[in-house]
């Protein structure tokens, strides 16, 4: 079990002070956990009121049915999680807009390593803390998995990623938002599709909203906020581990968009 301490963010009392748009269809944030999620979830929070803000944090596939009333089409809300591809999800999600974040998968083994090390993070991989691994053999953990505690990477890119392909979502890159989002005003096209794909209204302030949301002080997970201690991580993958995610899940990058 692991246990994922955050510091609370202010982004409630910042919506407020925008003229918020009621919803006109349940929207859900979908993405593969360590995807770059508060990103998505914070921009969007600042274009819809909170009270239509689901309050749960991150729904799954095991928690679903306690989840109801997120997904209902009468009162719609906005509503985030890490959903795998089910017949459960599918349905639940029928009439909601749905988006679905992924991350390049060597950029991505870099982040769950980085987070997995970070004081933010405790539960019973502590172990990983202790110095007595390398990095490159934390890199293989989150590549491989641990047996009975940890998935392996191409588990849950099929399941929370790949599988969701070819239905009703939109595909949104961690990377290209984040890069969207550093200059707003320059990528005016970018977020009125995210915006449209949503189906929220696009006000006049969008940016200024962009500029808020997607400032790394409101996510206690955006990188400049995690304590590594006396770990560092190189700034890319190193080429041996590339080549093991390459070999370990063919044709995933590809199928996402990187090459």
């Amino acid at each position: 079990m692991q246990n994922i301490s955050l510091k609370a963010d202010t982004l409630d009392e910042a919506a407020r002070g925008f003229a918020q748009a009621p919803l006109s269809a349940p929207l859900f944030l979908n993405s593969v956990p360590k995807s770059g999620s508060h990103l998505l979830r914070n921009i969007l929070r600042m274009f819809v009121a909170p009270e239509q803000q689901y309050p749960a944090d991150f729904i799954q596939h095991a928690t679903l049915p306690q989840h109801e009333r997120a997904f209902d089409e009468a009162r719609p809300l906005m509503s985030w999680g890490h959903l795998v591809f089910s017949d459960g999800a599918a349905v639940r999600l029928a009439h909601s807009a749905k988006l679905l974040l992924v991350r390049d998968p060597y950029d991505w083994v870099l982040a769950r390593t980085r987070f997995f090390l970070s004081d933010q993070m405790k539960g019973n991989l502590e172990f990983l803390k202790t110095g007595r691994l390398t990095i490159p053999e934390l890199f293989n953990l989150q590549i491989f998995g641990i047996w009975q505690k940890l998935p392996p990477m191409a588990e849950i890119y099929m399941h929370n990623a790949a599988a969701w392909l070819g239905t009703e979502i939109t595909l949104v890159r961690f990377e290209e938002l984040r890069g969207a989002a550093r200059d707003p005003a320059a990528h005016a096209e970018y977020f009125r599709a995210l915006l449209t794909a949503a189906r929220l209204e696009i006000p006049e302030d969008w940016a200024e909203r962009v500029r808020i949301g997607s400032d790394p002080a409101q996510s206690g997970t955006a990188r400049e906020n995690l304590d590594l201690g006396k770990f560092e991580l190189p700034a890319t993958l190193p080429a041996e581990q590339r080549r093991l995610v390459d070999y370990a899940a063919p044709g995933l990058r590809p199928l996402l968009g990187y090459s």
